[in-house]
């Protein structure tokens, strides 16, 4: 039965899952050593388990240069954001091993190519602005020189931040068969789900078989809630206020670009992945400070013909308590003035918090909000 529901899933970007491990062969400790950062790390990670599929490796300069410039690989499929890994200089070799920030050896990488990139231009293009004090471009621009292209055998994979969450596209995929869903809805979310994005996730599983929610566990900014807290979070609420048999919570091993709405793609891409046939997006998806607008990653998905994607975005303004409904509402359903509404921004209720005071009912279930004070209080 889980074989036959597999089969009626919506298929993996370009057509399979990739599936790139293997057993760590003979003589890897004498290949030149190529380190890894953070993010490569987790970048490597999901290629491996086909979360990045059609993806095999590291870009090459044609694949690297149609996604910076026409968000498409060099095969004409979409995607949004490169892959690459950062060099400072040509392997000597036509294979090296790739080790993460330890030393400790993750896999073999098949040089293709090495080759210059202009980081303006990557930051211009993907992230919209130059400006170093975006974390992702301050990244890019922090970068070395070259990127390094070339097929990777992972035989190493890192441990995962939360074992009781990690799921790979092909577990995801078989859980959704199992319980017979077919149209899965994806939820991204680097912080604590409040009653807003409870809202919105409701909404859409009314149309839909399942939801995943599938929380960011891989780097993010310093002033961000810690994933070991956002995780916690997600537990309290799902016990306590979604339908057990409707919903799945899993870890999405991803480091945060904050590339707005090109990540927003990229997100949607990735989730296609893992099963999901629609995918949430919310106002200033994957955004930081005031680089985008509010529905510019709700925008973006018009940049593509349609059905290209496959995956389908559900869009989702901005949502609130009004007094006046006595219920959750948008703009789109409710009449009401502004001084109706319960908004509180994400400042103040991290004043709220430190300050051990539980934010008002309407923002925040109070399970949510006692997990938050309680880390906070910790810091």
């Amino acid at each position: 039965m889980t074989a036959a529901f597999t089969e009626k899933l919506i298929k993996p970007h370009g057509g399979r899952l990739v599936e790139r491990t293997g057993e760590r062969p003979e003589g890897v400790d004498a290949l030149e050593v190529v380190t890894l950062a953070s993010r490569e790390v987790s970048d490597l990670d999901m290629i491996a388990c086909g979360a990045l599929s059609p993806l095999e490796g590291f870009m090459g300069r044609d694949d690297y240069l149609g996604v910076v410039e026409e968000m498409h690989l060099a095969r004409g499929l979409p995607w949004a954001l490169p892959v690459c890994l950062a060099v400072d200089t040509d392997p000597r070799g036509d294979r090296v091993a790739l080790a993460d920030e330890s030393g400790r050896l993750l896999a073999t990488l098949d040089v293709v190519e090495v080759f210059d990139y202009d980081k303006e231009r990557e930051a211009e293009r993907c992230f919209r602005t130059t400006d170093d004090a975006h974390p992702g471009v301050a990244r890019l621009f922090a970068q070395k020189p070259f990127y390094l292209a070339g097929t990777v055998t992972v035989f190493d994979r890192p441990a995962p931040l939360f074992p009781e969450l990690a799921m790979d596209p092909a577990e995801t995929r078989a859980a959704f068969a199992e319980r017979g869903w077919k149209r899965v809805v994806g939820f991204q979310t680097r912080n604590p789900i409040h009653r807003a994005h409870e809202y919105l996730t409701k909404v859409a599983l009314e149309t839909v078989d399942g939801l995943l929610i599938h929380p960011l566990v891989g780097d993010t900014k310093s002033d961000d809630v810690p994933a070991e807290t956002r995780v916690e979070c997600y537990r309290v609420l799902v016990d306590n206020y979604y339908p057990a048999e409707r919903v799945l919570v899993s870890a999405f091993p991803a480091a945060m670009r904050y590339a707005g709405p090109r990540e927003a793609i990229w997100h949607a891409i990735c989730r296609k992945n893992y099963g999901c046939s629609h995918f949430i997006v919310g106002r200033d998806h994957a955004g930081v400070g005031t680089y985008y607008g509010t529905y510019d990653a709700q925008l973006i998905f018009d940049e593509f013909e349609p059905h290209e994607l496959d995956i389908e975005p559900m869009f989702f303004e901005h949502s609130f308590w009004c007094k006046t409904c006595g219920s959750m509402s948008s703009a789109k359903t409710c009449p009401h003035p502004a001084d109706d509404h319960v908004f509180l921004s994400g400042t103040k209720v991290r004043e709220l918090l430190a300050n051990g005071e539980l934010p008002p009912v309407e923002f925040s279930r109070p399970e949510v909000a006692s997990v938050l004070i309680d880390a906070y209080r910790n810091e």
